[in-house]
């Protein structure tokens, strides 16, 4: 503490440094339905402003099983390319994060 302690010293007197604490960022968990494959590109730009997303595939996975294929690989491929991470879940959900945020498995 001797070579700290003289570093430190001024005039005598310890100098204190104000500690400043960092920011929060705010994260928003969002709930979106998956009804088409155009709805990737609303997806993908929610991605990219921070949000967490959940993602409703029932209703497209009953409707159209080739479309929601399509719309599952373009996804992977989307969140491949800009480091998102993504999961699906048996209850017929998809979890998307950005790229701050990852998925325990």
């Amino acid at each position: 503490m001797g070579l700290l302690h003289e570093i430190f010293k001024k005039g005598g007197e310890e100098v204190e440094l104000p500690v400043e604490e960092l920011p929060i960022p705010e994260v928003t968990v969002r709930v979106e339905n998956l009804k088409d494959f155009v709805d990737i590109d609303r997806i993908v730009r929610l991605l990219k402003d921070g949000n967490v997303i959940i993602l409703k595939t029932k209703d497209l996975q009953r409707r159209d099983l080739g479309e929601f294929q399509n719309s599952v690989q373009k996804l992977k491929r989307i969140s491949g390319q800009y480091g998102f991470d993504i999961a699906g879940t048996e209850e017929g959900y998809i979890v998307l994060t950005p790229t701050f945020a990852k998925i325990a498995r």
